[in-house]
This record gives C-alpha cells, sequence and structure tokens, in this order.
C-alpha cells in the first residue's frame, strides 16, 4: 500500500508504514490505527494535501527520519525552516536527529530552546513573585532591575536617585544577570513573556544607582547626592487588559453655547446671531481642556 502526499504542488508516493513508526509525529498519527478517526480526508483524487506553507524541498529532506530516524541537512535548506517543519510534524528537533554542516545555525536554534526553558524557570522563580507583590499593591506594570550577587544598593533616604529610579524593583540574580547579557536571549524572554499574556514588554541594559559617590553643596544649602551607576538588565511589562480605558478620564459634559453649535440648528442662527455679536459665546470646558 502507498498513499500520495501533495505538498507544496508536489507529489510524494510514500508507504505509510515508515509513518506508523514513529506513532509520536502528527504523520504517524495520521496513518496509524486510527487513520479513520483523523481529520484529515484524502481529497477526490484520492491525495492527501498536508503541510501547507512547508515547500517540497524541505519536505523532501525530513522525509529521511522516517527511513533512517536522522535528517541530513544539505546545502541551500535553511536550518530556520527546518525547525519549523519539525515543529509542525511534531518531530523532535535535536543534535542526535539533526546532521549540517551549518553548526553556528543549529547550535542556535539548540540555544533558543535552552534558553526558552532556563527562563521559564527565572520566571516562575525569581520574577513572578515581584509581579504578584506589585499587582497586589494595586499596580498595573512591573519594572524590574537585575543586579548582581556582589551588587549593594545604599541609597541616601533624604535624597533618593532621581528619574524615578525609587519606584522600580530589583532582584539579585548573577544567573539572571548573564542570561540577558545576549541579545539573543533577551529575545526569547520576551517571547516568553508575551506567551503567558503581558503587555510593553520592554527588555534592555540601563544605568541604574547602586550607592552614593560624593553629594555637593548648592547655593542656599541644598545638597545634591552623586550617585554610582551601573549597567544592568531590566525587565519591565504590562498585565493591563484595558489599557486605553484605564488611561482616559471622564469629564462632565457640559453644553456649549459656541457659535459652532449653534449653526447646526438651522434657523435659530439668524435669530441669535445678533445676539452672539454683543455676547460673545462661553467657551465650552472641554474645548479649554
Amino acid at each position: 500500500e502507498k498513499v500520495t502526499l501533495v505538498v507544496d504542488g508536489t507529489r510524494f508516493a510514500v508507504n505509510p508504514q515508515i509513518f506508523t513508526a514513529h506513532p509520536d509525529t502528527m504523520l504517524g498519527r495520521m496513518f496509524g490505527p486510527g487513520r479513520e478517526y483523523n481529520f484529515t480526508r484524502p481529497n477526490e483524487k484520492g491525495e492527501y494535501e498536508i503541510a501547507e506553507g512547508i515547500s517540497s524541498a524541505v519536505f523532501r529532506t525530513v522525509l529521511d527520519y522516517y527511513k533512517t530516524g536522522i535528517i541530513n541537512c544539505p546545502d541551500g535548506i535553511s536550518i530556520p525552516d527546518l525547525r519549523d517543519t519539525c515543529d509542525y510534524l511534531c518531530i523532535n528537533f535535536d543534535f542526535n536527529t539533526i546532521k549540517c554542516q551549518d553548526l553556528s545555525a543549529l547550535l542556535h536554534e539548540l540555544s533558543n530552546d535552552g534558553a526558552h526553558k532556563q527562563f521559564d524557570s527565572y520566571l516562575e522563580e525569581l520574577i513572578l513573585p515581584i509581579m504578584v507583590d506589585s499587582a497586589r499593591k494595586g499596580e498595573r506594570e512591573c519594572h524590574i532591575v537585575v543586579l548582581t550577587d556582589e551588587d549593594t544598593v545604599d541609597w541616601d533616604e533624604d535624597h533618593p536617585p532621581p528619574m524615578g529610579e525609587e519606584y522600580s524593583a530589583f532582584l539579585y540574580s548573577s544567573k539572571l544577570y548573564r542570561f540577558f547579557k545576549y541579545i539573543e536571549n533577551r529575545d526569547v524572554a520576551k517571547a516568553v513573556l508575551k506567551e503567558r499574556g503581558l503587555k510593553n514588554i520592554r527588555i534592555g541594559i540601563e544605568g541604574y544607582p547602586t550607592c552614593k559617590e560624593k553629594v555637593k553643596r548648592r547655593p542656599g544649602g541644598r545638597s545634591e547626592v552623586i550617585y554610582n551607576y551601573v549597567q544592568r538588565p531590566f525587565i519591565q511589562m504590562s498585565w493591563e487588559k484595558e489599557e486605553g480605558k484605564s488611561r482616559h478620564v471622564d469629564f462632565q459634559c457640559v453644553r456649549s453655547k459656541s457659535l459652532t453649535n449653534l449653526v447646526t440648528v438651522g434657523d435659530d442662527v439668524s435669530e441669535e446671531h445678533e445676539m452672539l455679536m454683543h455676547h460673545p459665546p462661553q467657551v465650552d470646558e472641554l474645548d479649554r481642556l
């Protein structure tokens, strides 16, 4: 028995037994024992149209997995495209499965997997407790600075740092600090936070005041504290659902007596026009605002 698969306009005649040997993959489930219950049905020609959006060249390469258990990626096949195809077909993408010449691209994809798992752990253990504490205070967003285990924060109570740093939360974690050194890891972290439903996500590097360096005396007896700043990663995110409405302020509506509104009245304009010339129209409160 052979079945015909249509991918990107190309037909592949394949023995379905090679798929059933891998029951955890999408094609293994399609042509396995529960084949008659599958949602994918053949077309009028008896062919199966699958893998929409996947090129035939990449699919031909992936078919090697069902025959040998290994995918030998030839030159000209993009590793990200191969990764997307493996994810779509539920094929495990790792160094035991993929063999290719471009080790940089392969290791980049594996690093993304590792970073995703690692940040999931950091999010649950380190970041989420701070977010929950902010939410309990009625906040709708959170700004967290990541410090190393060796950093010390010593602020003058009477003269805190400028620019609102006193409203930032911070955590000590050299592991998370090293994680955020890489731009790629920050991109993965943004994707994870977006998957978890957060909004207005910003992750980057900024200067953070750790301790006061010196105190300057200004004329009039006013003192100014100069702080020592270090470059540290920060995370900012929001969990506000009604973003537009939360920033809208409703004012009481006051009926305007300006000429603009009187024009819409029609015939009354001519009768009241003379009155308006001697008595300037009142300014609408909303217009003033």
